[in-house]
């Protein structure tokens, strides 16, 4: 009977855990090293990691100290076929070996210097491999190239939801209207007007949004970090990333004793931003040496953590989520089908519902009813994250022993090849099977890649009348 069809057909779709979602969780956890498979560790419990394209557009068209690009980025043209081509060998790839969800990132130069129709082929066939994108931008660009992207030729959206993280700071030369920016605070217009285009997005087409700000952060800049935080809180930004500056990428660009600023003082000044603690170990993303991240949200001007990490109940609720829920699949999942699929853990396990209760009623407590009834309860999930990728110098060799299947005893070498074994952020090689984290490739495979690839997509040197010449690509990154 259709009916009876029907039933079973929901009743397979609302199934809380997919089989290889929770293998490719447990391949995951059986990979990382002893140190990160701690109380608080993401991988291999609720996801397989954060994943990024390369070689697929290495261009830009700002200038900007530090950066990890190669010499030779920035002679390669930006071609939508070749993208297109490498994007669904890379998620192919990843599919594969990682599952059917993850988070990737579609990045490798300036994402909008890919054309609208091109940028938006990239992300669907992003989608199409189970990849939720999030598109990696210097946030140079217009309106009309964003409704480009997020409309078809008919006016129809192309997508429900985009994701994009926008890079701004003030060692990024080249923005137009702010060729040299003078501090932070020079910058926070542009901060507001690319957030404003994603809003105005909204109220015009419906499509949602989910922003990062992202901030490299050299001496030069670590007192104005928590400045940038306090101005744009309210801006949009859902996330707010800080990458202290690595030795990483082409060293012409190293300008500054990037190591002066150390995690632990850049993560006091994020601290200093939201007003508060924030403790990072609630939650791990890999290994801590490398990425620190406190997931919470903000009344008003004040943010409060999801989990108080000083309070064994909140911890408890950690663990739960872990236990019951830590195989549903989140990512890409329309949330109607989540919400079926939630409910169908408590409705297994009705403990969970009695867990959320208590947590939702300390959390209350905790921002006080009045406050909630101030903001007429508008609560924005803010997360905090700072990502500490590693020197080229020692990234190069550490690898290379890793790959030889050695074990180093020199300790910074031997550190290196913790977090390699612990990353996040992976990248894919579909012409040999493997995937490498995102520091081996900026430090040890970027150069010869785009070198090749300045061979393949050569930039064409366009003569004029007057006989002299100019090439088709933007400025200089």
């Amino acid at each position: 009977m259709p009916i009876m069809g029907a039933l079973r057909a929901l009743e397979r779709a609302t199934r809380p855990y997919d089989p290889e979602f929770a293998e490719a969780m447990e391949r995951r956890w059986a990979e990382l090293p002893d140190a990160a498979r701690t109380p608080g560790q993401v991988l291999g419990r609720h996801g397989v990691g954060c994943e990024g394209t390369h070689g697929v557009f290495p261009k830009c068209n700002l200038k900007c100290t530090p950066c990890y690009h190669s010499r030779d980025a920035n002679q390669v043209r930006v071609d939508g076929p070749h993208t297109h081509e490498q994007i669904a060998a890379q998620m192919a790839l990843l599919r594969e070996l990682r599952g059917p969800r993850a988070h990737t990132q579609l990045i490798g130069g300036e994402v909008s210097l890919l054309a609208p129709d091109d940028h938006a082929v990239a992300l669907a066939i992003m989608r199409d491999h189970g990849r939720e994108p999030m598109s990696f931008t210097h946030g140079d660009f217009d309106y009309d190239y964003l409704t480009r992207l997020a409309l078809g030729e008919d006016g129809t959206r192309r997508f429900g939801r985009l994701s994009f993280a926008a890079h701004f700071d003030k060692f990024m030369y080249g923005r137009g209207g702010i060729e040299r920016p003078p501090d932070e605070e020079a910058l926070n217009l542009y901060r507001a007007r690319f957030a404003a285009m994603f809003a105005r997005l909204r109220r015009e087409h419906g499509v949602r949004f989910f922003l990062a700000h992202n901030m490299t952060v050299t001496p030069g800049n670590l007192d104005e970090v928590a400045g940038v935080i306090r101005d744009c809180h309210a801006m949009g930004y859902g996330m707010f990333s800080f990458q202290p500056a690595a030795f990483l990428g082409d060293e012409r660009r190293w300008k500054e004793k990037f190591r002066e600023a150390t995690p632990d003082a850049v993560w006091a000044e994020i601290e200093h931003g939201a007003g508060t603690r924030l403790d990072y170990r609630v939650f791990e993303n890999g290994d801590v040496r490398c990425n620190r991240t406190a997931y919470g949200f903000s009344v008003g001007r004040r943010w409060y953590p999801f989990l108080d990490g000083d309070d064994p109940r909140d911890l408890a609720v950690r663990d739960a989520f872990f236990r019951y829920f830590g195989k549903v699949t989140f990512t890409g999942t329309p949330p109607a089908l989540l919400a079926a699929r939630v409910l169908r853990v408590a409705a297994r396990h009705p403990s969970t519902a009695v867990t959320v209760l208590r947590w939702l009623a300390r959390t209350i407590h905790r921002v006080g009813l009045l406050r909630l009834a101030r903001h007429r309860m508008r609560v924005r999930p803010v997360t905090f994250v700072m990502h500490q990728f590693m020197d080229a110098d020692v990234v190069a060799p550490a690898w290379e022993m890793m790959q030889r299947g050695e074990q180093a005893t020199q300790p910074r070498l031997r550190e290196t090849q913790e977090r390699l074994a612990a990353c996040h952020y992976a990248m894919a090689h579909p012409e040999d099977g493997t995937l490498v984290p995102a520091c081996v490739q900026h430090a040890v495979l970027d150069p010869a890649e785009n070198a090749a690839l300045r061979t393949l997509l050569p930039i064409v040197e366009v003569r004029t009348p007057t006989g002299s010449s100019s090439g088709t690509s933007p400025k200089e990154k």
